[in-house]
């Protein structure tokens, strides 16, 4: 490789060379003569080698030959701050500021002493006396700077405006561009974001980070139609522009448009790296088409990423559920709980899949299961106790809905289920009890009902009841 590129083998035997000199510099051996620059070389040669000592020792043999050199001061006393010496090295500053006062790493090299002894105050103040001194890009650096600074002390809102002010005086500046974007979000200050990227874009058209921030903005107040032309533009500019294809996506997907979400989202896929996230959200629209097969397939090249992502193999059991295909999901199912065995919502889809396959007793131990993993979730009671009655186990049903009684107190759903057992128990008189019972209490749940046994509007008595509280209801809101 050297060969190819002569300057490396140049500038390492230049540096060489300077080392050497300064051994005999230290030693007392004849040697050349050595400049500031030369001395510079060296003393960020031993700091990059984590060799301070030595750093520290080039710095002040160079300062004891060039007592009036303010850059090599400031080296001395970035050293002294590794060192954590933080009185010694703003001594030393001070004495820097007075041979050259426009050097910004100056008041840099000062701020990272107040902010190492947790004076905050004193740095922000310090920085903003400064930045209104200097201009160009020395005033965009203090300026980040002094974002920073706030960032440091947690004052997040002061971050944002310091960003603002970086790119009304540096509109084009990258660092400054890719802050905001996420301080916009942290913030919450949308708005003012896209009053800002507006003002650059109007100026700077071809500004794509600024396009790009615009569009997060707008996604951020869910106008999603609207940051999608935003991401278009960035992309057109920067048509390999792989975080605007992957937020894109992601608006796509809020506006349920799942083709164009996995058309960009593809295209995502071909110009970055893949991530099993960007595979796991194409997967999700598939799922949201129908699509299972391609769903899966999706999900699975994210679990190859991803493999001790429990959700995955979860989602891959349910796209198999949604399918009747109930052997394959429940050994979906079974690789997401090795991965991860506390989690009820797999245990209940893993009962659900064997009480289908006629399984009724793995069926109910896995219920069961979920129950005691969240006794206070009335999901797992519902599921468990739904088993239970499909299993034809309605005394066992009654069992279960007092004990859910007493660890939930009343719930809507729980009464409609007592009615239908009461039903299957052959005990119509009380089932219609509850029935009406439960219709005036929440007439909305009784969708619950229908949904654990269709069967039940075969019966006259449950129809007419069902109807006759509809109908006096309607009655009552006109």
């Amino acid at each position: 490789m050297n060969q190819d590129f002569p300057f490396f083998n140049e500038d390492f035997e230049e540096l060489r060379d300077l080392l050497q000199q300064f051994e005999n510099l230290k030693s007392g051996q004849s040697h050349s003569f050595l400049d500031e620059d030369s001395f510079e070389l060296i003393i960020d040669y031993y700091d990059e080698h984590d060799e301070l000592p030595n750093a520290m020792h080039a710095a002040e043999i160079a300062i004891e030959q060039f007592p009036y050199s303010s850059s090599l001061l400031l080296k001395k006393a970035n050293l002294l701050i590794e060192a954590k010496k933080y009185q010694d090295a703003m001594e030393l500053l001070e004495k820097a500021a007075i041979l050259d006062s426009t050097d910004i790493n100056l008041y840099i090299l000062q701020t990272d002493v107040f902010l190492a002894m947790n004076q905050h105050a004193k740095a922000a103040a310090l920085l903003e006396e400064q930045i209104a001194i200097f201009e160009g890009e020395d005033k965009t650096e203090l300026l980040l700077e002094l974002a920073d600074v706030y960032d440091d002390c947690e004052e997040f809102d002061k971050v944002f405006d310091c960003l603002k002010l970086t790119l009304e005086h540096a509109p084009n500046n990258e660092e400054a561009l890719h802050k905001i974007c996420f301080w916009t979000e942290f913030t919450g200050r949308n708005e003012e974001s896209i009053r800002l990227h507006t003002n650059i874009i109007n100026e700077h058209p071809y500004n794509q980070l600024a396009w790009f921030n615009l569009a997060t903005a707008f996604q951020g107040l869910k106008l999603y139609e609207k940051a999608i032309d935003a991401y278009q533009y960035a992309i057109v500019i920067d048509e390999k522009f792989d975080y605007a294809y992957r937020n894109m996506g992601d608006a796509y997907i809020r506006l349920r448009k799942y083709a164009e979400a996995i058309e960009v989202l593809k295209k995502h896929l071909e110009i970055a790296k893949p991530e099993d996230v960007i595979y796991e959200a194409i997967g999700h629209c598939y799922e949201r088409q129908r699509k299972y097969t391609q769903a899966r397939y999706y999900y699975r090249k994210a679990s190859h990423l991803s493999p001790s992502d429990d959700k995955l193999y979860y989602k891959i059991g349910v796209a198999y559920m949604t399918e009747s295909n109930w052997e394959n999901a429940i050994k979906s199912i079974n690789s997401a709980i090795k991965i991860n065995k506390n989690n009820a919502e797999y245990l209940i889809a893993l009962g659900q899949c064997f009480i289908e396959l006629d399984r009724n007793k793995e069926g109910l131990i896995h219920l069961l299961a979920a129950v005691r993993l969240r006794p206070s979730s009335i999901t797992t009671w519902q599921e468990f106790i739904r088993g239970l009655y499909i299993s034809g186990f309605y005394q066992e049903a009654l069992t279960q809905l007092d004990a859910a009684d007493n660890k939930l107190g009343y719930k809507p759903v729980l009464l409609y289920y007592r009615a239908a057992v009461q039903f299957a128990l052959g005990k119509s008189k009380e089932g219609l009890i509850l029935l009406e019972n439960a219709l005036q209490r929440s007439a909305k749940h009784v969708k619950k009902l229908i949904e654990l046994d269709p069967s039940l509007l075969q019966h006259s008595s449950i129809v007419e009841v069902i109807s006759r509280y509809k109908k006096t209801k309607r009655g009552k809101n006109q």
